[in-house]
């Protein structure tokens, strides 16, 4: 059985986003000794977006680290970025580490990694780029494979976006990390809720999502005073409200009592899910056509309503609709909506005082 899998769901990683005072990483420590952790996990180097942000501390962030190992017993990952952070990892017990997602969109540098480990025993997890590619991402987990490492696992931290009004930092988009298990049955999924949500407030509510859909396990960013966070304060709960999430989580069978499998559930309702969107689109952009539409027959002193043409919309719909198994009377339904919506607009126009036609 691979490290990543937990016979009582879900395999915890959890600990600050990064490792800022030896008082601060042993009092979160302290604070989970009695949660079900696997690991422990703290930002030693901090791979930030502008120079003069806060970068880690480093090698004597690894020496906490190995405190917290001997008083509390967990097992630590951190985040490597360099071969010369593998090393040091190695030589500081660290137990596990993950490739974050500035590292896994550069093949160049997760080959570099996977160099690093070649010969060595460790669990590796394997956090998704940035831009929404499972390509990617799968080649990064690929390059650690051939490496030699058995154990390795993905970690899903929502994909950057330029601009959202979606509510998440980063946004989820599910369907990718179910398309990458599909590509690699039997691969551990881990989710960041932390990095997706961007906010304290929505964390458990992407944790239970990721359990739904079925993922092995979640990492959650964890500090003892979030307020005071130096880096990611926002995202950030307290040991207190990680117990509380976690006693709340409810957790999904892998498969429905006759044994089908729930992954392409999951799947085929994301692809809906993206259709949804594009039909949204082009709804918005059929309604622009009829304004324009409107414009042209108030200018021509024409009806809005025009009975002929609607007869001609509605049984080449339909004709089109019965082409593709679609039945005649859900289509008519479905385009006396879109009519009428269409008809309301051209009538809502504003008048132009001046126009010569009216």
């Amino acid at each position: 059985m691979s490290f990543f899998i937990s016979e009582n769901k879900p395999f915890l990683i959890a600990g600050p986003c990064s490792a800022e005072t030896r008082e601060q990483v042993l009092k979160t420590a302290e604070g989970m000794k009695d949660l079900p952790l696997q690991l422990f996990r703290a930002g030693v180097w901090k791979p930030r977006t502008r120079p003069g942000s806060f970068e880690g501390k480093g090698k004597e962030a690894l020496e906490w680290l190995q405190e917290v190992k001997k008083q509390f017993g967990f097992k630590i990952t951190i985040e490597v970025a360099e071969a010369e952070h593998v090393e040091l990892a190695l030589n500081h017990g660290i137990d596990s580490v993950w490739i974050g997602a500035r590292t896994t969109v550069n093949p160049f540098q997760v080959q570099h990694i996977a160099d690093a480990l070649k010969g060595v025993d460790i669990p590796v997890l394997v956090k998704n780029p940035v831009n929404p590619d499972v390509d990617l991402w799968q080649g990064g987990i690929e390059r650690i494979m051939t490496a030699g490492i058995k154990d390795v696992a993905a970690i899903h931290r929502g994909f950057s976006t330029y601009k959202t009004n979606s509510g998440f930092r980063n946004q989820p988009n599910w369907i990718i990390p179910v398309e990458l298990r599909r590509r690699i049955p039997g691969l551990p999924i881990f989710c960041d809720p932390s990095h997706i949500t961007g906010n304290a407030s929505m964390v458990a509510q992407v944790a239970q999502k990721a359990m739904n859909i079925g993922f092995d396990g979640l990492m959650i960013e964890t500090h003892i005073q979030p307020k005071e966070a130096w880096t990611d304060a926002a995202q950030q709960i307290t040991p207190a409200e990680l117990d509380a999430l976690l006693k709340n989580l409810i957790i999904r069978k892998e498969s429905a009592p006759d044994g089908t499998g729930l992954l392409e559930l999951e799947y085929l309702r994301q692809t809906a899910d993206n259709i949804d969107a594009e039909i949204i689109e082009l709804l918005a952009r059929r309604m622009e056509i009829s304004g324009q539409m409107g414009v042209i027959k108030r200018q021509n002193n024409i009806t809005a309503y025009q009975p002929e043409r609607w007869r001609e919309i509605l049984e080449s719909r339909c004709l089109q609709g019965s082409r593709q198994s679609l039945d005649k009377q859900y289509i008519a339904a479905l385009w006396q909506i879109i009519h009428d919506e269409s008809i309301k607009k051209q009538l809502e126009l504003p008048v132009k005082k001046n126009s010569q036609n009216l």
